[in-house]
């Protein structure tokens, strides 16, 4: 939406009663949010008991529906959220380009042939073998043949990002505000009580992640982890749950049940390193050589992961996880809001700062 801030009806009946007392815009503004997160909270209350069902006299409200299918109904949220955020900034850019056009009384089509595509270079050969050398095993055709498609494809690519450029440039001149408000987050309810943690008990953020010591793309996150809990110092306690996946790590779970007798002995980190450090090596041999390694009370380790002491343990890991939903490793959680697989270190960055930010 472009143009200026509209007013309610609300709005247009307070404020001429609040210039009376104390004519400041940011007053004006306060008590307007107020008025705002008030009316809010009292619209979701309502929206709660809203009726969808009735079995037998047996009512079953909005917000029964709410509790029963959180998640589900929390991602779908988000995806509608992402399209309508998506078909709204295409409408602002069609807005932008259509102004523009009109005041140099061209077409949309003249204005982006003058601003985008004449402004691209020819693609060069090469420029189409380094794309082919890196695409070769997805193309499934030899240079020649798939010359002239590369060279269209990175044209179209080029145009793509000249256009971007434009439409940034557009925007910058312009004032632009969206009221498109962004779906309430999703956080599940993660038990960690008793779980090995890393950082400070007390932390803003709690990272808690679900992993299967055999796993590979939980070996390849590791190293991020030793990233965040370096770069956010004293802001995330990273808590550890067991999720191993015994169809196809048949080692995994009792690496699990390994590493909590480490635990035992103050050590888990340090044994929980080696374990993926030397993944998917966890055989019975492995896990004590592991143990050696950190420092362990070897007779001691070895009486514990004997005795089956932590299959308890790593079994109610698993079957939380299950009741969460995770079917995969690495999974995560951020303060209760979900990631799963091996993200890029921006992604965890974004949702940190966005975190940190409410705290």
């Amino acid at each position: 939406m472009m143009g200026s801030t509209r007013t309610t009806p609300l709005t247009q009946l307070l404020i001429p009663n609040l210039t009376k007392i104390l004519p400041t815009r940011n007053f004006i503004l306060a008590v307007l949010s107020s008025v705002a997160v008030i009316a809010s909270t009292s619209a979701c209350n309502n929206e709660a008991r809203v009726i969808l069902a009735d079995v037998d006299g047996q009512v079953v409200y909005a917000s029964d529906l709410e509790r029963s299918a959180a998640k589900a109904l929390s991602e779908q949220r988000e995806r509608l959220y992402q399209l309508q955020k998506q078909k709204l900034e295409e409408y602002i850019n069609a807005v932008l380009l259509t102004r523009e056009a009109k005041k140099n009384g061209v077409s949309v089509e003249t204005l982006l042939e003058r601003e985008a595509h004449s402004k691209i270079m020819s693609i060069t050969d090469d420029e189409i073998e380094v794309f082919y050398r890196s695409n070769k095993s997805r193309l499934g055709m030899d240079l020649n043949a798939a010359r002239e498609q590369i060279r269209k494809f990175l044209r179209i690519k080029k145009i793509e990002a000249q256009k971007v450029l434009y439409l940034k440039s557009l925007r910058s001149n312009v004032r632009i505000e969206t009221y498109l408000k962004a779906p309430r987050l999703f956080r599940a309810e993660v038990p960690i009580a008793g779980a090995p943690f890393d950082g400070p008990k007390y932390a803003p953020v709690t990272i808690v992640k679900f992993e299967d010591y055999q796993c590979p793309f939980c070996k390849q996150v590791q190293p991020m982890f030793r990233e965040l809990l370096s770069r956010y110092n004293g802001k995330i306690k990273l808590v550890h749950k067991d999720l191993p996946l015994d169809g196809i790590h048949p080692q995994a779970r009792q690496a699990a049940e390994a590493a909590r007798c480490a635990d035992e002995q103050g050590k888990f980190w340090s044994y929980h390193d080696a374990l993926y450090a030397n993944s998917p090596n966890a055989d019975e041999k492995s896990l004590t050589s592991y143990a050696k390694e950190v420092g362990l009370d070897i007779n001691a380790f070895g009486r514990c992961l004997d005795s089956g002491k932590f299959k308890a343990v790593v079994q109610r890991d698993l079957m939380d996880g299950a009741l969460l939903g995770v079917t995969g490793t690495p999974t995560l959680f951020i303060n209760g809001r979900e990631i799963s697989g091996n993200q890029p270190l921006e992604v965890f960055e974004r949702i940190l700062d966005e975190e940190l930010g409410q705290t």
